[in-house]
């Protein structure tokens, strides 16, 4: 691997500058950076804007911590909303976890879908390899869109000029589809979800559409074997957006035990801080060590808040890619909504 492949590689973790100069901040947080590093990157922004907000507004935080009950009012409802919003998310968590607990005849059911999903596809690739991960099966998928294009080709060279044209700008399309995820595929980064993300933000609704049109349009001069290599060319396209949706049910339920994992890992050590410091300070237990030439009570109290935060930033991090993906494949397919 060489040195450019690893700092490529690095794009998960930090937002590196892309091949064509740009650093892509936000596409970086909503869906290539890792959640772990995305959750790093707001809670110490939200440290140092708390340690800035306190040093530029100046007041006496010695009578904040212990003449009013302002900061342990505000923790007090971050301790509760902690608790609550855990509580949430492993209920949502348990939702789809009851997915797979369920009848000995509706997991048949899924089995028979499974194993028919594969059988269509061993006989569209002429393979009797079937890919079991998201990258093996966009790249059989690109193979068999390719070479069904251009079985195509060859059997609309015969019809009307005109029609043959409006084929050739179809077929265009579908080839330039097949090379955007085969290159997309070489130069991925970013893990399962960089794969997963290829097959997501491929746009199938159009180009099936067109395939029904030329299906219908024989009166065009397509021969016999041109509406054989629509069909098979539709029966493609209609086996990619069913693994495609499949990707999003595999996405989310990744994604959102991946969120109720890390929420529990940091809720525990969240609820132990923040109620040891409302205990701190009802004791009148405050620091008197200067750290960094910070002043000790706002180094404190910035800490204890982030802690604070922190299940909220977990949650917030998880939820931007989540809802980024819903919206951005929301519009593939026969129907779009637009905003």
């Amino acid at each position: 691997m060489s040195l450019a492949d690893d700092f490529d590689g690095l794009r998960s973790w930090f937002p590196v500058p892309t091949g064509d100069g740009g650093i892509g901040l936000g596409r970086w947080l909503l869906l290539e950076g890792n959640r772990y590093a995305v959750t790093g990157a707001l809670l110490t922004v939200t440290f140092v804007s708390i340690l800035a907000i306190g040093s530029v507004w100046t007041f006496e935080m010695q009578r904040l911590l212990v003449e009013t009950q302002a900061v342990q009012t505000l923790l007090t409802t971050f301790l509760s909303g902690i608790i609550l919003l855990v509580s949430i998310v492993v209920s949502i968590n348990s939702i789809i976890l009851s997915y797979d607990i369920t009848h000995v005849s509706d997991q048949q059911d899924r089995i028979e879908g499974m194993m028919s999903f594969w059988r269509t596809l061993s006989h569209i690739s002429d393979t009797d390899e079937n890919p079991t991960d998201p990258n093996t099966f966009l790249q059989v998928m690109a193979d068999v869109i390719r070479r069904e294009a251009g079985e195509l080709e060859e059997s609309s060279r015969s019809g009307e000029e005109t029609f043959a044209r409006e084929v050739q700008e179809y077929l265009d399309q579908i080839v330039g589809t097949a090379e955007h995820i085969e290159d997309s595929l070489t130069n991925v980064h970013g893990g399962k979800f960089g794969v997963l993300w290829i097959g997501l933000e491929m746009d199938y609704g159009p180009l099936m559409s067109q395939s029904r049109q030329l299906k219908a349009a024989e009166e065009n001069g397509l021969s016999d074997s041109g509406d054989d290599n629509v069909e098979e060319l539709l029966q493609a396209l209609e086996l990619f957006a069913t693994g495609r949706e499949y990707f999003k049910t595999l996405y989310y339920n990744q994604e959102i035990s991946a969120l109720s994992r890390t929420l529990l890992v940091v809720s525990l050590p969240a609820i132990v801080v923040t109620a040891s410091t409302i205990l701190a300070i009802n004791a009148q237990i405050l620091p008197e060590v200067w750290m960094l030439g910070l002043p000790p009570l706002l180094t404190f109290v910035s800490i204890t808040f982030a802690v604070a935060l922190t299940p909220f930033i977990v949650l917030t991090s998880y939820m931007l890619r989540v809802a980024t993906v819903a919206q951005r494949t929301a519009g593939a397919g026969p129907f779009v909504l637009r905003s």
